[in-house]
Order: structure tokens, then C-alpha cells, then sequence
């Protein structure tokens, strides 16, 4: 028996409609803004400090938070856009696709050389996109475990594993199995953070070496 997320990802090579909105979710979702932002204000390549990464959280290294919240904004903006404007247009089918497209963007830019962030922003954006509540809940997570951590990226861990529960019991069996896949592939992209969470030797948010 197939899952319902196979179904999907399988009709969108037989359907121009729904192939088209996971490719022009990819495109928006590649469009680097922790970088683009950086540079227009002078702060330089994001990639060349901290960690490396193109997200809010490394952005937040340069010192400008007003910069690294825009970043984190729209960052899970690309994220809820794309899949709420393929919602509208075609449906939930659409609407997930898209959502996938814009995460494997952000993680994969064609516009960067397929050397992109981790994907936390534009997951949660998406989750709000998907339903409300179920996007607040994983939101609130993050938060609650930043604030009490001060670990971005325990944080990110966290939330995403609990995204799959939210949607599951919020909307349905469909985003589950989105919120899982993409959860999944968070956690690799964080396999080098967890390895130095259980040593200990982690950067916490707001320090300036590299995590």
C-alpha cells in the first residue's frame, strides 16, 4: 500500500500543473536571502564567517539582529508562500509539492551552486502555511527550547521532530508525511551539531565561533 506522499510526488510527473509547482517552488525557495541581505548592507559573504551557513542564525553573527530576523522572515516567507499559492491554485496536492520544492531550494540553491542553509526558517514557514496551529505549535517549540537552551540548533531538532505529531493531529495523514520527510532531512543536515551537542561542544545562539 502506498502512502499517501508517494501518490502525490508520483502524479506530479504525469500532471504539467503540479510538476510545475514543485519546480517554481524549488526556484523560489533557492533565492539566498541570508546573503543577499548581508551584502546589501555591507556586511560582506555570510558564507566567509561563523559557520558558514546562509541562515538567520549565522547572520545573527555579524551582529545586525535586525538583519538576521529579516532573514529568518523570509526565509520561512519563500517557504509559505510557495506552498500557500500553489493551495490556491491547484490544491493540497499542489500545495505540498511546492512546499517540498521550496525546502529542497533553500537547502540546495541552483543559484548558489547547490550550497545552501539547513532549511529550519523555510520548514516552519511551511508549517505554518500548511495550518496555522500546527506551524504556532512547532514555532512555540523552537522557541521554548531556544530560550530555555539557548541552542539553535537542539532547538531545530526538537521542533522538527515534533512537527509530524502537530500536523498529524491538526490536518491529516498527508502533511504528517511531508512534515517527516522534510523533518528527516533537517536532522541530516544537522548530523555535525548533534554530534557536538553530545559533546558538548555546541555554540549557543548569539556567539560569534563557529557552530
Amino acid at each position: 500500500m502506498y502512502s499517501d506522499l508517494f501518490i502525490v510526488i508520483q502524479e506530479a510527473f504525469g500532471v504539467p500543473q503540479l510538476l510545475g509547482c514543485l519546480v517554481v517552488g524549488y526556484l523560489l525557495g533557492s533565492i539566498p536571502f541570508g546573503l543577499l541581505l548581508t551584502k546589501a548592507v555591507g556586511l560582506g559573504d555570510v558564507r566567509k564567517i561563523g559557520s558558514g551557513n546562509i541562515g538567520a542564525t549565522n547572520v545573527l553573527r555579524t551582529g545586525r539582529k535586525d538583519i538576521a530576523l529579516a532573514t529568518l522572515i523570509l526565509d520561512g516567507g519563500k517557504g509559505a508562500a510557495a506552498a500557500a499559492i500553489a493551495w490556491h491554485l491547484y490544491g493540497p496536492s499542489a500545495e505540498v509539492l511546492a512546499a517540498i520544492g521550496a525546502f529542497l531550494g533553500h537547502l540546495f540553491p541552483v543559484y548558489l551552486g547547490f550550497r545552501g542553509g539547513k532549511g529550519v526558517a523555510t520548514f516552519l514557514g511551511i508549517a505554518l502555511a500548511v495550518n496555522f496551529f500546527a506551524g504556532l505549535a512547532a514555532c512555540a517549540t523552537w522557541l521554548l527550547v531556544a530560550v530555555l537552551t539557548r541552542y539553535s540548533s537542539l532547538a531545530a531538532l526538537i521542533a522538527t521532530a515534533a512537527t509530524p505529531v502537530y500536523a498529524w493531529y491538526f490536518y491529516g495523514h498527508l502533511y504528517m508525511e511531508m512534515a517527516v520527510l522534510l523533518a528527516a532531512i533537517v536532522w541530516l543536515r544537522h548530523r555535525e551539531n548533534i554530534q557536538r551537542l553530545v559533546k558538548g561542544e555546541e555554540s549557543k545562539i548569539g556567539a560569534k565561533k563557529k557552530d
